[in-house]
């Protein structure tokens, strides 16, 4: 114990053993119940961790544009998620989202219930598998669906950290907007959705401004959507690409403030160029942001 005082060394007075050995007695029980001679007992405590949590967490955001796998499918939006994250054989996560569009194509609302799983390192990639079931709540004629997907990533030797994914659909999308413009039927042999990315993390005057850049492929993912082009409407083919900065806050050690800008482009005779699909506008080139808070507990 570093607060006790210091042994009291040998003495020649042997007259007075009984009284020394009395005193040092003393001085040792005194040294553990009070610290120093002088002070108030100390009372040792072990440290409260305040930002200790069961693994939840619960994020609230407002986007400018309501963009799914580069489509936008309506402007102003509310979207909310609540997850759970836990250990079993694999590390787990649990969540829901729900995305409420509240301007320019009302009606689109879209939720989802998601199970998440990481599925450790192989060849230097970490993976994740995800099972997401969608639902259409406000639109008639369009069914749920489950989708499956194996997400990659690889850190390329701190210069940036490459992200893949690659999404199979057996319903949905390709069942969007059934009938369609053409008359199209109901298109259910299956979907794939592809994405690949660029991310890095730079340091911005005390905060950690996240840029990144992605580009999607799709494979008979969009049905007969594609057919609200101005283009040549087709379901295959590069989709758009989107570049996006974002600055994470961390407002303390359980809530972070998200600002973001992102920038969604189509070339010509890309999928998404001049893509039209709720009335919303022709797109090609989106700017669009938002802002979410995001809370553990």
């Amino acid at each position: 114990d570093s607060s006790a005082p210091p042994l009291l060394e040998p003495t020649q007075n042997s007259e007075a053993p009984k009284v020394i050995l009395t005193v040092a007695i003393s001085a040792l029980t005194l040294g553990v119940h009070a610290g120093d001679w002088g002070k108030a007992p100390v009372e040792c405590k072990a440290p409260i961790e305040e930002c200790v949590d069961v693994g939840g967490n619960i994020s609230f955001g407002y986007h400018t544009d309501y963009l799914y796998n580069g489509v936008r499918f309506g402007r102003d939006s509310l979207v909310t998620d609540v997850n759970y994250s836990f250990e079993s054989f694999i590390p787990m996560t649990v969540g829901v989202t729900y995305k409420n569009v509240i301007g320019g194509a009302p009606g689109v609302d879209h939720m989802e219930l998601y199970l998440l799983g990481q599925l450790g390192t192989y060849a230097g990639f970490d993976l994740t598998g995800s099972f997401r079931y969608h639902f259409f709540p406000e639109l008639a004629g369009v069914g749920s669906a489950a989708e499956f997907g194996l997400h990659l990533s690889r850190d390329l030797a701190g210069i940036a950290t490459f992200k893949a994914s690659m999404l199979y659909n057996h319903g949905y999308p390709n069942s969007w907007n059934i009938g369609g413009a053409t008359g199209a039927t109901r298109n259910d042999n299956g979907s794939w959705y592809h994405s690949f990315g660029l991310e890095k993390t730079v340091p911005v005057l005390g905060q950690n401004l996240v840029l990144s850049a992605t580009v999607g492929y799709a494979d008979n993912y969009w049905g007969d959507l594609p057919t609200l082009q101005a283009n040549t409407p087709r379901s295959s083919g590069w989709s758009h690409y989107n570049i996006t900065a974002a600055l994470p806050i961390e407002l303390n050690c359980r809530a972070t403030l998200v600002p973001y800008i992102a920038y969604t482009g189509a070339p010509d005779s890309w999928l998404a160029d001049g893509i039209n699909p709720v009335g919303v506008g022709a797109q090609s080139d989106v700017l669009h942001g938002g802002i979410s808070l995001s809370v553990n507990f």
